[in-house]
């Protein structure tokens, strides 16, 4: 027999889903990709929107199922959640997440999701899950210090006496490397995701020495050679316009990491509810992928003046400097299934190039703001899920 209270709630939590993957796709998703691109006048607002949702669901179809399996299954140990938990974990964050679009700053939504998926989860009689929580605290602490450093040293580079024309297209080389190993669900198979180096080395043959393999080890060189040629010649016939198509391509690549990696905020707490009705991953993939398009398109706007205004007069040279750093480290976040925040990443890397540049245009007042915000979020997201669990059960 079916129960209608249990169809209604799994459809409330569907829909809470739903708002979350909006509330992404406005926020983080769709505004720290391209802020930078923005910031140095390379692309306006508008178009920012637009592109940015288009490639955060591309990401979020092709690479958000490590994030999401984390957030689904692997917060709170000994119980799942079900659809009333569920609903109220996804509400709780999307909540806090649409104050910050709305109010202009950034909350980070890896803190309010993972907050209220753990409050939820300890509030209806889970175990913590203390190994996964010190990976992702570690992740989360690194970050601001990995970013910020990667982008300072990057930026520093580009402003030495090394030529610029050389400079980009070695960074240009770095990105191959990176995109020759990211991780991609439709190259693994039924077994697992897998990276265009590794597919390649399956398919052709693999020879290892000292662990790694030399086929694919070929294949990211080659594709990292690709990459700088092409930038070069763009650097050639026109410097200022190939820096520009430089950073475009990255905000691209950012904003298909941010989809990657923040689908899971939105479906990961749907996958204990959804698979066994015999819904499969690509399909749940493919609806948050859709929340974050349509966030990017109808709210991400507000938030990419934000952070590429409010935050940091930016250039062409430190807007590089700070989406260089932010989609490595998206990357590697997305490879172990660790969710993270995309305003962590990129403010923390737009912070870094700041400083590179002798601290221009960085308002100190709002990064102080902003990290309040995030530590609040986390804490709050905690507690209230946590004490609307604990009072619900109490009284009903």
């Amino acid at each position: 027999m079916v129960d209608p209270v249990a169809i209604v709630t799994l459809v409330v939590a569907c829909i809470a889903s739903l708002f979350m993957a909006w509330a992404i796709g406005a926020g983080s998703a769709g505004s720290t990709p391209f802020a930078p691109a923005v910031g140095a006048n390379a692309i306006s607002v508008m178009r920012a929107g637009f592109f940015v949702g288009l490639f955060a669901f591309l990401g979020a179809a092709i690479q958000g199922q490590n994030v999401s399996e984390t957030v689904g299954r692997e917060l709170i140990g000994d119980v799942t959640l079900f659809p009333a938990a569920a609903a109220l974990a996804l509400l709780i964050a999307a909540g806090l997440v649409a104050i910050g679009v709305f109010t202009g700053y950034p909350i980070a939504t890896a803190f309010t999701v993972t907050g209220a998926v753990i409050g939820v989860g300890l509030g209806i009689g889970g175990d913590p899950a203390w190994t996964q929580w010190l990976i992702i605290a570690l992740m989360w602490t690194l970050t601001p210090f990995a970013g910020g450093g990667m982008a300072y040293v990057t930026a520093r580079i580009l402003r030495s006496d090394f030529p610029e024309r050389r400079a980009v297209p070695m960074l240009g080389a770095v990105v191959g490397l990176i995109v020759a190993y990211m991780d991609i669900a439709a190259l693994g198979g039924p077994d697992g995701s897998s990276s265009i180096a590794g597919a390649t080395a399956d398919a052709l043959v693999s020879i290892t020495v000292l662990g790694v393999d030399l086929v694919g080890l070929a294949t990211a060189v080659a594709i990292a050679g690709l990459c700088a040629v092409v930038i070069d010649r763009q650097m050639t016939a026109n410097p200022v316009a190939g820096q520009r198509r430089f950073l475009l391509a990255m905000g691209a690549l950012v904003a298909f990491s941010a989809g990657g990696s923040q689908v899971g905020l939105a479906i990961g707490p749907l996958l204990p509810l959804l698979e066994p009705q015999g819904i499969p991953m690509w399909a749940i993939l493919v609806g948050g992928g859709l929340g974050l398009l349509i966030g990017s398109w109808t709210g991400a706007p507000r938030m990419i003046k934000a952070i590429s205004q409010d935050y940091s007069s930016l250039g062409p040279r430190r807007s590089i400097a700070a989406l260089i750093p932010s989609f490595a480290i998206a990357q590697v976040a997305v490879l172990l299934g660790v969710p993270v925040s995309f305003n962590e990443i990129v403010v923390s890397a737009i912070i870094g190039s700041g400083y590179a540049a002798g601290n221009a245009g960085v308002s100190r007042r709002k990064m102080l703001y902003t990290m309040l915000a995030w530590v609040g979020s986390l804490s709050l997201a905690i507690v209230l899920g946590y004490v609307i669990v604990v009072a619900f059960s109490a009284t009903f």
